[in-house]
């Protein structure tokens, strides 16, 4: 009985052992050849019937967004290829949402990876969403460019940390925020759009569809963190605190609020984009709190002690 007991030990520590390995083995990412050439083909077949007109036939974005390049990639880096599938899965065709069987989706996944120069491989990409989770979307899927040497170029600082709020975050913010009440979806051409609050129905320009002013200040938002890290003044003379690790925790939290925008913004959905702003919303709080919301504006960038 000794004997069976231990046996039956070593057998679920084996077996224990093997799962570990197995699911170590099965984390990769899409630079390992996750899809075979042949259902990239498929795909594409779906994709130029269901898929071109809002994406464009190159994938290129039209009324839909780009779905190759940075503009795709870059908010998508490091997650999880089965993120893809379900947006896909539960929201796409626009004009016919849910319709799209698993197998086509994840065709239409192994097309656009190919699309992105993601190299094919020799099994074809599942439906399953264990297996899918597994696989994590890259963003650089290119060989790391090489440096070019010459002088570092640097730029004087011009407006205060005040003056850098008004003209980038509060109106990128709004931007974001109107989407609550009034959906980029719903018509084709807005009024001129404007950095103030006093009304949505003139948020949206006529140059760039409503959904590319919608990512522009996703974006805007996104590529703060360099802007108010740099030593720059507060509106009361005082120093930008950039040193402060709580400072530098704030600026992250609204880089991270801005990207979570842009991905919302992608899926050309009112709902994502509504819920992402409770997001920037509390990111901007957070720094508010130490560094704003205080008695005077004289108190301003000095956090409490």
């Amino acid at each position: 009985m000794k004997f069976t007991a231990a046996v039956c030990v070593g057998v679920v520590a084996l077996g224990v052992s093997a799962s570990v390995s197995l699911r170590a083995q099965q984390a990769r990412s899409v630079n390992e050849g996750v899809f075979t050439t042949a259902q990239a083909t498929r795909g594409k077949s779906t994709f130029d019937m269901r898929c071109a007109l809002c994406h464009g036939e190159r994938l290129e974005g039209a009324a839909g967004p780009p779905l190759v390049g940075d503009a795709f990639l870059s908010p998508r880096n490091n997650q999880p290829v089965s993120e893809l599938f379900d947006k896909i899965h539960a929201t796409m065709p626009a004009d016919a949402p849910g319709t799209l069987e698993p197998p086509q989706v994840a065709d239409l996944v192994a097309f656009i990876l190919q699309a992105n120069k993601f190299p094919a491989g020799s099994a074809e990409l599942g439906a399953a969403a264990p297996a899918l989770s597994q696989i994590t979307l890259v963003a650089v899927n290119a060989s790391p460019a090489v440096a070019i040497g010459g002088p570092t170029l640097s730029f004087p600082i011009t407006g205060t940390v005040n003056q850098v709020m008004r003209g980038i975050l509060f109106p990128s913010s709004n931007v974001l925020f109107d989407v609550q009440t009034q959906d980029p979806g719903a018509g084709s051409k807005g009024g001129t759009a404007r950095g103030d609050a006093t009304t949505t129905s003139t948020r949206y320009g006529n140059v760039y569809s409503p959904w590319q002013v919608v990512d522009a200040a996703a974006i805007s938002i996104a590529e703060i963190g360099p802007v108010l890290m740099q030593p720059r003044r507060c509106e009361n003379g005082k120093p930008a605190p950039v040193d402060r690790a709580d400072w530098k925790q704030y600026v992250q939290g609204v880089v991270e609020a801005g990207r979570a925008a842009y991905r919302a913004s992608q899926m050309r959905s009112q709902d994502a984009v509504s819920e992402a702003t409770n997001t920037i919303s509390d990111a901007c709080a957070n720094c508010h709190r130490v560094y704003r919301d205080v008695p005077s504006a004289a108190m301003r960038c000095t956090p409490a002690q």
